[in-house]
C-alpha cells in the first residue's frame, strides 16, 4: 500500500522555495536584487515581482490576484511617449507569469472610460453598464496586444500608484472574513490601511479605491472586505515589501490568538492510522467518482495532510463547511460550499460511509438546484452540474474533482485557502461567509461564463484516466504518447520503473509536471505518472491500481502491451520457458482484467480493456512455438472477457506483427539471428538500430501494402480501441501488420 497520498503541491502553510531568507514569519521574501537588476524593461521587472508573490499559496492562490505596472512607452503610430497600464490579464497564473500573459492599455483612453460611465444612468455595481465596460477594454488596448485584459483592471488603473499588487492572501482574507472586519483591520494597521465593505471586482470598484485614495492620500493598502488585499507604491521593490509586510502583520495577529485545536472547537473524531486510511480510500474513491460522475466524468486530489485532517475531524466543521469559502476566485472551483459526510470513521463501516454519502450528495444536488432556483437571475447561465467538487470526510481528508488533474489540485488547493482564511477568522473573531445572492452572482457572472465558453472543446479522451501497462518501451511508449494526446490522464506502467519514468518524463515535458516513485503514493501528480509492475504477481498490480485510484480518483481504461518472447533454447522451449511465456502474455493480462474489473464494476462508469496478442496466434510456424501458442490463448482470452466483463467493459485487442522499432522483444541477438536466418546481408558492426531498420526493410517487403510497421502505429489502433469511435466494439481483434495473407481471418 503507499505511504501517503497527501499532496504536497496543495499545501498552503509553507513556501517550497528553499533559497529564500526572510526576516518575516509568515511570508518568505524571495526578491533577490541582481535577479531584478537582469531585468531589460520595465515589463520584465513586473513580470518578476508578480512571479515572486506567485511562489508562494500564503500569499495569493493559483490564477488568483493581479499586478501592474504603468509605464511610459512608444505610441507605435506618433511616436510620442505615452502612458501605458501593464496589468494581469483574464486568465492569467502569477506564479507561472510570462510577458504574454498581460494586457497593455492606454492610461488615457482608460480615464476616458470614467466619462464615458458616468453617463450611463443605469450605471452601479452589477449592472449592465458596468458589465458593458470590460468591451471597451479592447478600444484602450496599445500596441495591438492580443491578451484579454482582466475585470480587475480599474482596480490598477484607478489608484494613483505606479505600481500595484491585488494579492489573496490567506490571512488577509481571515479579517476580510471576519464579522468584526473592519474594526480588526484598524486594530492591525491603524491610519496606514483602511477597510472597503464588500463589492464585486469591477468598474464601480475601481472608482472607488480612486476616492479613497483620494481623500486619505496617506494610506498604504486597502483590505477588501471578504475579498483580498490591494497595495500600491511608485518603486516596485517597495510595492512587493509593502505587500510581505501587510501579509505578516496580519498573520502575526492571527498567530498570536490562534487556540490551537481549540480554534475548530476541538477534534470530534480521529483520523485512520495512515495504512487503514489509504486502505479505505483506495476502496473509497472509485465509488465515489462513480457518483459524482452522473453527468461527466472528474479526475480527484487526494489530501490527507495534518491542517486537512485537524479540519475535517473538528467539532466545528459542519458549522463551518456549510457557511462556504468567502473569496470570490473560489467559486467557480469549489461552488459554493463543500460536501461534509457526517461518518465516525471507528466507529461505522465503509459501507456506511457509502450509504451516507450517497444520501448526502442527493442531498446536496437538490440544495444546490433550490440555492440556483432562489438567486438566479433573469438572464442567469444554466445551471451547472450539481455535485460537489469538495468532499470532506472526518478521519479520511479531503477529496477534490475537476475536469482535469490541474483543475482538482487547484480546487484543493483554494479550499486548502478556505480552511486557512476559516482558521484564522475563528482565531481572532467569527468566520462569515458572502451573503448567497452575492456568491451566485460571482458563480454565474455571465461574464465568467463567457470566458467558460471561449475555451477549446474538449479532446476525445479528457476526463479519462488509462493505465498503460508496458509503457516503458517499444508499442506502449507509443500508446502512451499518442493516449495524452487525446486528453487522456495516463499512468505509465512497466517492470522496468526507470523505463515508465522515461516516458512519463516525456509526457511530462509535453503536458505538464507528472511525479512517480516506486512503491509511493502519486497523489501530488499531473496529467502522467510513473509506476512499477510485475503483472504475474497480484499484489503488484494491486498496488498500482491503488496509486491509479490515490493519483486521479479512479479507472476508464486499462492498455496491456507487456509480453514475452523467450526463444527456444536448444531448438525448443523448456517449461519453465514455456511457464514464463504463458504467465506473461495470457495469466497476467488475465490478472490485471480481474483486478481492474473490481474497480469498474464499483465505479459504474463503462469503460474498456485493449490487450496485445499478436498475428502469430493464428500463424502457425517453426521456431516460436510457446510465444505463438501463447498469443493463440490470449486472442480467446480477448473474447471470453469480451463477454464476462459486458456490459460494463469493452474489452478488443490489437494484433501486431514484425514490429521491430523500439521493440524489446528485438534485443541485437535476436535481430542478427532474424537477418542470417533469411540470409540477409548486413554488418555485424553496423549499430543496433541500423540493423533493425535492415530487418524491417525485410519483413515490410512481405506484407500486401509493402511499409515497415512501428509502435506508432498500433498506437493509432489502440487510440481507437480506448475511444467512443469503437463504442459499439467488443471482442474484436484488430490485426495491424501491413497485410499479411497467412495472418488472414479463417
Amino acid at each position: 500500500m503507499p505511504a501517503s497520498a497527501s499532496t504536497s503541491s496543495t499545501d498552503s502553510s509553507a513556501s517550497t522555495d528553499s533559497s529564500a531568507s526572510s526576516a518575516f514569519r509568515f511570508v518568505d521574501d524571495f526578491w533577490r536584487d541582481e535577479e531584478f537588476a537582469a531585468c531589460t524593461c520595465e515589463l520584465e521587472q513586473l513580470v518578476y515581482r508578480s512571479r515572486l508573490l506567485g511562489r508562494d499559496q500564503r500569499v495569493t492562490n493559483t490564477g488568483g490576484g493581479n499586478t501592474s505596472s504603468k509605464v511610459l512607452e512608444r505610441d507605435p503610430l506618433s511616436g510620442a511617449e505615452v502612458e501605458v497600464l501593464w496589468v494581469k490579464g483574464s486568465g492569467g497564473d502569477l506564479r507561472t507569469a510570462t510577458p504574454e500573459n498581460f494586457s497593455s492599455l492606454y492610461m488615457s483612453k482608460l480615464r476616458d472610460l470614467q466619462s464615458l460611465y458616468a453617463s450611463n444612468d443605469s450605471r452601479g455595481v452589477k449592472s449592465p453598464a458596468e458589465d458593458a465596460m470590460v468591451g471597451y477594454y479592447p478600444h484602450c488596448t496599445w500596441n495591438l496586444n492580443p491578451r484579454a485584459s482582466s475585470i480587475d483592471t480599474p482596480l490598477h488603473a484607478f489608484v494613483p500608484f505606479r505600481h500595484v499588487d491585488h494579492t489573496h492572501p490567506n490571512s488577509v482574507i481571515a479579517v476580510a472574513a471576519s464579522a468584526r472586519s473592519r474594526e480588526l483591520t484598524r486594530e492591525i494597521y491603524g491610519d496606514e490601511v483602511l477597510w472597503t465593505p464588500w463589492m464585486r471586482p469591477g468598474f464601480e470598484l475601481g472608482m472607488a479605491l480612486e476616492r479613497l485614495w483620494r481623500e486619505n492620500p496617506q494610506v498604504r493598502g486597502v483590505v477588501l472586505g471578504q475579498h483580498g488585499l490591494l497595495n500600491g507604491d511608485d518603486d516596485p521593490r517597495k510595492c512587493y515589501q509593502l505587500s510581505l509586510e501587510l501579509i505578516e502583520r496580519a498573520a502575526d495577529y492571527i498567530a498570536r490568538r490562534d487556540k490551537g485545536l481549540k480554534t475548530f472547537g476541538g477534534q470530534r473524531h480521529q483520523s485512520l492510522e495512515p495504512d487503514k486510511r489509504l486502505e479505505v480510500l483506495a476502496a473509497f474513491l472509485p465509488w465515489l467518482r462513480g457518483q459524482l460522475s452522473r453527468h461527466e466524468r472528474v479526475i480527484g486530489t487526494v489530501q490527507t495532510d495534518g491542517p486537512v485532517l485537524e479540519f475535517v475531524n473538528s467539532h466545528d466543521a459542519p458549522r463551518l463547511a456549510a457557511l462556504g469559502t468567502s473569496c470570490p476566485d473560489h467559486f467557480l472551483r469549489t461552488r459554493i460550499r463543500p460536501l461534509l459526510v457526517d461518518w465516525d470513521p471507528h466507529g461505522e463501516s465503509l459501507d456506511e460511509l457509502k450509504a451516507k454519502t450517497a444520501a448526502a450528495i442527493d442531498q446536496y444536488r437538490e440544495d444546490y438546484v433550490a440555492y440556483y432556483e432562489r438567486c438566479r437571475r433573469k438572464d442567469s447561465p444554466a445551471m451547472r452540474d450539481p455535485a460537489p467538487t469538495v468532499v470532506l470526510v472526518p478521519g479520511l481528508g479531503m477529496i477534490a474533482w475537476g475536469k482535469t488533474k490541474s483543475e482538482s489540485r487547484v480546487t484543493a488547493e483554494f479550499y486548502n485557502c478556505a480552511i486557512q482564511v476559516m482558521r484564522g477568522s475563528e482565531a481572532i473573531d467569527e468566520y462569515i461567509a458572502l451573503p448567497e445572492q452575492e456568491a451566485f452572482d460571482i458563480e454565474y457572472w455571465l461574464l465568467e461564463e463567457a470566458k467558460l465558453r471561449r475555451m477549446p472543446p474538449e479532446k476525445p479522451l479528457a476526463r479519462r484516466i488509462v493505465l498503460v501497462v508496458g509503457a516503458g518501451n517499444g508499442i506502449g511508449r507509443a500508446a502512451a504518447l499518442r493516449l495524452a494526446r487525446e486528453g487522456a490522464h495516463v499512468v505509465c506502467a512497466d517492470l522496468d520503473f526507470a523505463a515508465a519514468g522515461r516516458t512519463a518524463g516525456e509526457l511530462e515535458k509535453i503536458h505538464g509536471q507528472g511525479i512517480g516513485v516506486a512503491g509511493t503514493s502519486v497523489s501530488a501528480c499531473g496529467p502522467a505518472v510513473a509506476a512499477e509492475i510485475d503483472i504475474t504477481d497480484p499484489e503488484s498490480i494491486r498496488r498500482v491500481l491503488n496509486q491509479t485510484l490515490l493519483a486521479y480518483g479512479g479507472l476508464d481504461h486499462v492498455v496491456i502491451t507487456a509480453g514475452v518472447y523467450l526463444p527456444p533454447s536448444a531448438g525448443q522451449n523448456s517449461a519453465t520457458e514455456w511457464r514464463t511465456t504463458f504467465n506473461v502474455n495470457v495469466f497476467g493480462q488475465n490478472l490485471v482484467a480481474e483486478e481492474a474489473a473490481l474497480i469498474w464494476r464499483e465505479q459504474g462508469l463503462p469503460g474498456s480493456l485493449v490487450l496485445t496478442t499478436s498475428v502469430n496466434g493464428v500463424v502457425p510456424k517453426a521456431g516460436s512455438l510457446a510465444y505463438d501458442t501463447s498469443k493463440a490463448a490470449a486472442n480467446h482470452l480477448v473474447r471470453e472477457l469480451a463477454v464476462s466483463l459486458a456490459p460494463l467493459v469493452r474489452v478488443n485487442a490489437v494484433a501486431p506483427a514484425t514490429v521491430v522499432a523500439g521493440s524489446t522483444m528485438f534485443p541485437r541477438e535476436r535481430v542478427i539471428e532474424s537477418l542470417r536466418k533469411y540470409e540477409i546481408e548486413f554488418d555485424e558492426s553496423a549499430e543496433t538500430d541500423a540493423l533493425r531498420d535492415r530487418l524491417a526493410e525485410f519483413y515490410a517487403r512481405r506484407t500486401l501494402i509493402q511499409a515497415a510497421i512501428t509502435p506508432d502505429d498500433q498506437a493509432e489502433a489502440i487510440a481507437f480501441l480506448t475511444s467512443d469511435l469503437s463504442g459499439k466494439s467488443t471482442g474484436q481483434i484488430i490485426a495491424v501488420d501491413g497485410g499479411l495473407r497467412e495472418a488472414f481471418l479463417r
